[in-house]
């Protein structure tokens, strides 16, 4: 794990703005630094370094390929690198490499193989910036479900690339603008989701894509070399035809091999363990696999409400783990927010990220390296909206569109159920068309949430040009959809920046390329019957853990923000971020709006998950202010 920049024909003091958005991504890679330039430095690259497999300085980056024609910079991991080593060398493409280092086997692949036919052979998470000497193009390349990130686009008509929007920030010349036409897309999701990120000409290259620079002064080209789209319709046309039991064993084979491989390093390593389903099955076929006791950890809070750690320590003796909890204060929580603008570099609003990095601060003092359970809800219908959706489609649908259209015209906005929430929400939601657009509407709650900015138009995403129908099923067809947005957008973002943070990398092994196209083979009957989901995952975990023990409510990786944001210090810092004479000055926010909505909460009681994303906006608003004046 570690972080990558760079730019194309910079005009001035180019060793100093590289070195700048080096700094400032110093947590992604503490043990180690670089830079290069071609000839006439129109070409600049840089890294930090967090060492995991091959610690010595042949490990080192930027690196070049033998023949000096390639030089790379790579953040992330290539788990079936030593089978690529091996090839090379047994094809004679290769004599004998002088490390250890999967970036070195990379780059001899992109010589002897070419760069598309490479990367559809790697399995793993990365972000790759790959500057061809002889034809000058600067290649750069995302995982294929977007574990890391990967910035790219224009400051003052120069490209730039990194791992950290913060880095193209700290270019000396920055002064990109707002771009407010992704606001909306904000207030619904409360993060940014790709290609779009918070500044115009700023973009997130797309998972599972490769961007192209002919040469430093040439537009880029983006291309798909794979796509969850693609794999989920080839899936679905393939159904798996064994029994839910012969589902669970392949499944079980093909997790047992992207874990092992995960848990390769030359650091410790560790997994987080949460007590859920996920999690839990992660670190039993780790422990399976393994001669010494696991390192899982979790965290835990005295609210039961919130509390799994109970939980978590019991499986954690059951399997035999070496088990570390630490118990968190609201104090030790609320101490986190004023980081998070600074840790994320754009406005990202999913609350769980505290807990995510308390936890990843606390396992980061025992290991380099941990393994989590993200993707099973997505994967194997987890989550309670896919059948809240399902549901309320099949009840919506016997009545004409046309009419749900004009009823909810009709409804939206009335001040009769104005301050009625649920019926507000019921009304907006009448007009979805597909169960796939109920879907991108529940998203937003109720059409007041669309008027939080004051910016109305909005930049085309994947949900809105979601086809309809992509997937036979109504289910499958969601769970799609998050995994092109939500999962990449919001969860992998999540733990990243906040894991990065202390310089802890994660890995996912449900994740691995084998395990997501063999999961959109399995029929839904195996994942789901009535409410219950995840069932041929579970099939997996109660070989290691009783059912007994699993048998308990989800209560997911929270915190009580509500609760918070009432008592003293956090009440008054949200009321000093949302005030409305701020906001005026401002001028991006709809004051009235903003109030409305708090005063609503504090008066009424009526929570909405927008007040965090107002809250998470304007604390990066904050930032992104003394910075300027700095």
């Amino acid at each position: 794990m570690c972080g990558i920049a760079g730019f194309c024909n910079h005009p001035a003091n180019w060793k100093e703005n590289i070195e700048k958005m080096n700094q400032r991504m110093r947590h992604r890679g503490p043990d180690a630094g670089g830079i290069w330039a071609n000839e006439d430095a129109t070409v600049v690259l840089g890294h930090r370094r967090l060492s995991i497999v091959d610690l010595s300085e042949m490990g080192a980056q930027p690196m070049q390929s033998a023949s000096g024609r390639f030089v790379c910079v790579f953040n992330g991991e290539i788990y079936n690198y030593k089978r690529l080593r091996d090839k090379l060398l047994k094809e004679k493409k290769v004599t004998a490499f002088r490390g250890t280092s999967d970036t070195e086997v990379l780059l001899e692949a992109f010589e002897a193989y070419g760069v598309t036919e490479t990367i559809k052979h790697c399995k793993g998470m990365f972000a790759i910036a790959l500057y061809d000497r002889h034809t000058r193009k600067l290649t750069l390349i995302r995982d294929r479900i977007g574990e890391k990130p990967l910035y790219y686009g224009y400051v003052n008509g120069h490209f730039v690339f990194a791992s950290d929007i913060g880095s193209i920030r700290a270019l000396n010349d920055f002064d990109n603008a707002i771009d407010t036409k992704v606001l909306q897309l904000y207030f619904i999701h409360g993060y940014i989701p790709a290609p779009y990120s918070i500044y115009k000409n700023i973009y997130k290259l797309d998972a599972g894509c490769m961007l192209e620079l002919e040469a430093p002064d040439q537009e880029p080209k983006v291309h798909a070399y794979w796509s969850v789209r693609e794999a989920a319709k080839y899936g679905q046309a393939h159904p798996f035809q064994g029994s839910r039991q012969e589902a669970a064993d392949e499944l079980e084979r093909l997790l047992k091999k992207s874990i092992r491989e995960q848990m390769a390093a030359d650091v410790p390593v560790g997994a987080f363990l949460s007590a859920g389903i996920d999690s839990s099955t992660v670190v039993a076929l780790m422990q399976a696999q393994s001669a010494r006791k696991v390192k899982s950890f979790t965290i835990g809070m005295e609210d039961k409400d919130y509390n799994e750690a109970v939980y978590a320590k019991e499986i954690a003796q059951h399997l035999g783990t070496e088990h570390t909890e630490l118990y968190i204060t609201a104090e030790d929580a609320k101490a986190v927010i004023p980081k998070l603008s600074w840790m994320y570099g754009e406005p990202f609003a999913d609350s769980s990220q505290i807990p995510t990095y308390l936890v990843s601060k606390m396992t980061r003092a025992h290991v380099t390296v941990s393994l989590s359970g993200d993707g099973g809800d997505e994967l194997f219908c987890g989550y309670t909206t896919y059948s809240s959706i399902n549901r309320i489609w099949n009840k919506m649908k016997a009545y004409p569109y046309g009419m749900r259209r004009f009823a909810s015209r009709l409804l939206v906005g009335n001040p009769l159920i104005r301050n009625q929430q649920m019926l507000q929400t019921k009304a907006y939601l009448l007009g979805a068309k597909s169960p796939e657009h109920l879907y991108e509407l529940s998203n937003a709650q109720e059409a007041s949430n669309l008027k939080i900015a004051l910016e109305r138009s909005v930049h085309p995403y994947k949900h809105n040009s979601f086809p309809y129908g992509a997937l036979r099923d109504t289910q499958n067809s969601i769970m799609l959809m998050d995994m092109e947005v939500y999962h990449p957008d919001d969860i992998l973002v999540k733990v990243d920046r906040a894991a990065m943070a202390v310089s802890l990398e994660t890995r996912v092994p449900m994740l691995d390329k084998d395990v997501v196209e063999f999961a959109w083979t399995i029929p839904m009957s195996y994942k789901k019957q009535n409410e219950e989901g995840k069932l041929v995952l579970k099939d997996i975990l109660y070989r290691y853990v009783p059912k007994s023990m699993m048998d308990r409510p989800k209560k997911g990786f929270s915190i009580p923000i509500t609760q918070w944001l009432r008592e003293p210090g956090l009440r008054e810092w949200a009321e000093s971020l949302l005030d409305r004479d701020l906001i005026r000055r401002q001028g991006i926010l709809n004051a009235d709006e903003v109030h409305r909505i708090w005063r609503d909460f504090i008066d009424n009681g009526n929570w909405r998950i927008q007040i965090w994303y107002m809250l998470m906006f304007q604390s990066w608003m904050r930032e992104n202010e003394s910075d300027m004046e700095g």
